[in-house]
């Protein structure tokens, strides 16, 4: 399920982008998508890939790539989503954390908790 107004676009900045085309009030599920989930010895090969950088962790040592729209919302560390992983049922849910207004940007804290600021990944100077 991917509510009828989110669209994708390019942002100035970040490349594709999760927007909405109307108001959007806080704690609405948004988007459930299905996951293809991958094994450990998987996860190994995906991280020498560009797809390191769209997969999420799963239970134990497993991984997954969402399907939907799951993989174009950008990180924020003032999301103004969340994202939750349902393990029995292999998906990924998106719900907003606060009211969004038209045209807005959709954003999720890719440390998995919508107010975490720790650096991610792709922050943290090699």
């Amino acid at each position: 399920m991917i509510a009828p107004f989110l669209f994708t676009a390019i942002t100035e900045n970040k490349g594709w982008g999760v927007f909405t085309s109307t108001p959007i009030k806080r704690n609405q599920m948004i988007e459930v998508s299905p996951v293809i989930v991958m094994t450990a010895k998987e996860k190994l090969v995906l991280d020498q890939t560009t797809l390191y950088n769209y997969i999420f962790d799963w239970q134990g040592d497993a991984c997954c790539m969402a399907m939907g729209l799951v993989p174009v919302y950008n990180h924020s560390y003032e999301a103004n989503c969340e994202y939750f992983q349902d393990y029995e049922n292999n998906t990924i849910f998106i719900k907003t954390v606060r009211d969004i207004v038209a045209n807005e940007e959709l954003t999720i804290n890719y440390n998995g908790d919508w107010n975490d600021k720790k650096k991610v990944w792709f922050e943290v100077s090699l």
